[in-house]
């Protein structure tokens, strides 16, 4: 019987193949007291267990194939990382030495706690992180049961391949789990797997991170998917509507077979785009830029086609180290390594964005802050530590020698910022100067991501060169809506009239005072909205490098001219999307299908 299972559509595409069900890593915990005499014995044998899993995932690093994606590196990295978490160790031998607990239960009444505080954390990057935590733990409860990991018995299907009805050992496969781990990815890396589902995770989670730099078709959060789908079931995976299809009719298959040969053909003519001017009809030229995380992510952008880097999350260089902070002479080579990468086009570094609710130490994190995403986070965090921005200033000031660099503040909203932030980078100019450190000018920007920065553009367009539009955190602010909260996340919405009012104030007040502007959040990757923004004036997008293709696409079918008449009409409608998309279809405009960019 032919049945859909909806998810969230993290890596775009269509896969069609059998399915492969991976067991559940959950494993059952036994709950008893220990003696107290039995508690040496129980702390060692929970750190055999631990080095257990390390020895497990160092080996797997040292036979990383040459072909892996970086991100499976890095991920295998935070688990080691989280294995040697302080925080961690120390909470499960107190369960241990004060409760008496077994050291299964120990650990996972750790893992509870350490899971409420991912759960508080704004950054969903960050909160999509307590997966990792968990899987972790999940492996050293496997070696504490004296279990291999589940992963060696799922990796063989059931049944041997010919023996599956297969017309050939060829036919796709489609993976099937509850999650997975970075390390399990890497274990079926080699395989015929051309798609992903899982029953948790977000946008941002390693699977679906790790899905995107593949190019596989994925959908994650499906629920019960794992529970529903049975072995060598028919798969169909809608990567672009975030739908799983199961047990297909014929009429069905053959039509996402069809599906599935138009997305190649397209993907392949979309490929062709990559050193096709980004120029609309009315001879607009667009800046297409791209958003990194780290300096090895530049060569992505080069094959996508950016024209350079408009937002090089710098944060990710200061996650993860247990409060031991990169240095200067650290961050100098990282932002160099970006510099050089990019060939001589511009990269714009954010100073971090941490806070309260993504400190960089666990130990300095204050309970205090009850709303983090109003805390102590971004441009106040710097702020309160001038002596580590001051750090940060100094390294992207030199890497400035190397080429075009901009620098980007983010989250600023009052007038003393501005001058504190502007008087703190003199200041890192001067000490170079006095060590005698070459150092390069740069051009300085600010974040729009707050309604109240977006209502007073004027004072900052005083200060800055340009500006750059955060439109994840905007419309969050805006709305008062957690977008990674599942009760409001249906509210999160781009479309809503006072985010659209907001962006176009910004674009059009920035525009008139002669200075660039750019928008970096999800909208800017988001083809729905490619028409709109440039009919509000904007000629610069900065999104994840396998968006510039789609995005390009759209700018070369645009006339920038007839797009300007219709953004008044957009703007004073109840239902903007609708009233944008009638408008679209009045002008013989075709609108790509609407990309869940609430999601």
């Amino acid at each position: 019987m032919t049945f859909s299972i909806h998810g969230l559509a993290v890596a775009r595409g269509i896969a069609i193949g059998r399915a492969v069900l991976v067991a559940s890593s959950r494993v059952d915990v036994a709950h008893y007291f220990i003696e107290p005499g039995q508690v040496a014995a129980e702390i060692r044998r929970l750190r055999v267990a631990r080095a257990g899993v390390i020895e497990e995932i160092q080996r797997l690093q040292k036979d990383l194939p040459k072909d892996a994606p970086h991100e499976l590196a890095a991920l295998l990295d935070v688990h080691l990382m989280l294995l040697e978490d302080e925080e961690l160790t120390a909470g499960v031998r107190q369960w241990i030495e004060e409760r008496l607990y077994n050291a299964e239960w120990a650990l996972t009444s750790q893992l509870e706690i350490i899971g409420r505080q991912f759960d508080e954390m704004e950054d969903p990057y960050l909160r999509e992180r307590k997966a990792d935590m968990e899987q972790v733990a999940e492996r050293v409860l496997q070696n504490l049961k004296g279990t291999g990991s589940p992963m060696v018995q799922a990796r063989q299907p059931s049944q041997p391949q010919h023996e599956l009805h297969l017309d050939d050992t060829d036919v796709p496969l489609v993976l099937v789990a509850h999650d997975l781990s970075p390390a399990d990815m890497l274990q079926f890396k080699q395989s015929v797997f051309t798609g992903f589902i899982t029953d948790v995770g977000g946008k941002t989670s390693h699977t679906a991170i790790v899905a995107r730099s593949l190019d596989i078709p994925a959908v994650v959060g499906a629920r019960t998917g794992s529970q529903l789908i049975k072995q060598d079931d028919w798969v169909i995976i809608d990567g672009d509507a975030g739908v799983v299809i199961v047990d297909p009719s014929p009429i069905i298959l053959s039509e996402y077979s069809f599906k599935q040969r138009q997305g190649q053909v397209e993907r392949e003519r979309l490929a062709r785009l990559r050193h096709t001017p980004a120029v609309t009809l009315d001879g607009e030229k667009i800046e297409l830029l791209a958003n990194i995380e780290m300096p090895e992510d530049t060569a992505a952008a080069i094959t996508a086609g950016a024209v350079g880097v408009g937002l090089f999350r710098s944060e990710f260089l200061f996650m993860g180290r247990q409060g031991n902070l990169p240095g200067e002479d650290e961050q100098y080579e990282a932002y160099r390594r970006a510099v050089d990468g990019m060939n001589g086009l511009p990269v714009t570094i954010r100073t971090v964005d941490v806070g309260a609710d993504k400190p960089l130490d666990e130990a300095r994190h204050d309970a205090a802050h009850l709303n983090p995403a109003l805390g102590l986070r971004a441009i106040r965090w710097s702020l309160a530590d001038p002596a580590m921005f001051l750090t940060q200033l100094r390294a992207i000031l030199r890497a400035a020698a190397h080429g075009k660099v901009n620098l980007l503040v983010p989250m600023l909203a009052h007038g003393s910022e501005i001058r504190q932030t502007l008087a703190l980078i003199d200041q890192a100019r001067q000490e170079l100067d006095r060590r005698g450190v070459a150092h390069g000018p740069v051009r300085l920007g600010a974040m729009i991501e707050i309604p109240a920065a977006a209502l007073s553009v004027r004072m900052f367009l005083k200060y800055f060169d340009f500006l750059s539009i955060g439109t994840n955190d905007l419309i969050q602010y805006t709305l008062a809506i957690d977008r990674a909260d599942e009760s409001v996340a249906h509210l999160y919405d781009p479309w809503h009239p006072a985010v659209l009012h907001l962006l176009a104030t910004t674009i059009a007040q920035a525009r008139a005072a002669g200075k660039g502007v750019s928008v970096c959040g999800e909208m800017a990757g988001d083809p729905a909205f490619t028409e709109l923004l440039l009919g509000m004036g904007l000629r610069s997008f900065s999104m994840h490098p396998t968006q510039v293709a789609s995005v390009k696409q759209r700018v070369l079918r645009v006339d920038t001219r007839r797009m300007q008449a219709i953004v008044p009409q957009v703007l004073v409608a109840d239902e903007p999307e609708q009233a944008c998309q009638a408008l679209l279809s009045s002008m013989g405009a075709s609108l790509a299908p609407k990309v869940a960019s609430a999601a």
